[in-house]
C-alpha cells in the first residue's frame, strides 16, 4: 500500500503529465478530463491519487472542477494565472493594510493607463470610452447598475494598450476588491460625483493631455479610497 508521501509523488507525476497534455492541446480547452477510471488505467494508479491530482490541477487553474460533473480543461491563460492567486490574495487582504496595498497598485497601473490612453487612444478607443461614460451616467439612479458601469468604464482603459495581460489584471482587481467595493453605500449623489470624475478623465484623454488625465485618475481613486475608509475604517 502506498504511504502518504508516495501518494503525493504519484499525484505530482499525474499532474505533470496531464498539464503537458493540456499545454500541447491533446486535452483541449473546454473539453472534460477523461474519466477517473480511464486515468487510473492510463497512469496505473489509484482513484485517491487521481483525485489528488485533479485538486492540484484545479488549484493551478488548469481545470474547472464542478460538483457532479467531470472536470473541464482550461488551457493556461492570464485569467487562469491570476485566478490561481485568489486564495493567496484573499489571505493577504486580511492582513493589516492589505486592501490599501492592493488598491495602491491599482492606482499606479491605472495612472499609467490613462497616460497611455491620452497619448495613443484611437477613435475606436475614444468611442468605447464615451459609450462606457454614457452608460455610467444613465445608471446614476440605479446603484447596482452604476457599480457595473463604473467597472465597465475602467475596463476600457485596460483594453486600450492591446496587451492581453492588462484585461486579466483588471478582472483580478475587480474580483479581489469586490468584497469591499460591492458593499459600499451607493447613493445617487455619490454616484454622480464618481461619474463626474469619469468625465474629467474622459475629457483629459480626449484632449490628449496625459498630465491632466493622470491627475484626474489619481484624484478619482484617492476620493474612492476615502469613501472606503469612511465606510469600513482602515483596511
Amino acid at each position: 500500500m502506498l504511504g502518504q508521501e508516495d501518494k503525493g509523488r504519484a499525484a505530482d507525476l499525474v499532474v505533470h503529465k496531464l498539464a503537458q497534455k493540456i499545454q500541447t492541446g491533446e486535452l483541449a480547452d473546454g473539453n472534460p478530463l477523461p474519466s477517473e477510471r480511464t486515468m487510473m488505467e492510463e497512469f496505473g494508479t489509484s482513484r485517491t491519487v487521481i483525485r489528488e491530482a485533479v485538486v492540484a490541477l484545479s488549484n493551478k487553474g488548469l481545470i474547472e472542477a464542478r460538483p457532479r460533473h467531470r472536470p473541464v480543461v482550461r488551457k493556461p491563460g492570464y485569467d487562469a494565472a491570476f485566478g490561481a492567486l485568489e486564495s493567496i490574495v484573499d489571505h493577504l487582504l486580511n492582513e493589516p493594510g492589505g486592501v490599501r496595498n492592493l488598491f495602491d497598485t491599482r492606482i499606479l497601473i491605472e495612472a499609467a493607463l490613462v497616460r497611455e490612453a491620452a497619448k495613443n487612444a484611437n477613435k475606436d478607443d475614444i468611442a468605447a470610452l464615451k459609450q462606457a461614460l454614457a452608460l455610467n451616467e444613465a445608471a446614476i439612479h440605479d446603484s447596482e447598475a452604476f457599480y457595473e458601469t463604473d467597472i465597465g468604464f475602467h475596463r476600457v482603459l485596460y483594453n486600450i494598450p492591446r496587451n492581453p495581460v492588462l484585461p486579466a489584471i483588471n478582472k483580478a482587481y475587480t474580483t479581489w476588491l469586490a468584497p469591499q467595493w460591492s458593499q459600499m453605500p451607493r447613493l445617487p449623489e455619490r454616484n454622480r460625483s464618481n461619474y463626474e470624475a469619469h468625465c474629467d478623465i474622459y475629457e483629459a484623454v480626449l484632449m490628449r493631455d496625459p498630465d491632466a488625465a493622470e491627475e484626474a485618475l489619481r484624484t478619482h481613486l484617492q476620493n474612492a479610497w476615502r469613501q472606503v475608509r469612511e465606510t469600513f475604517g482602515e483596511l
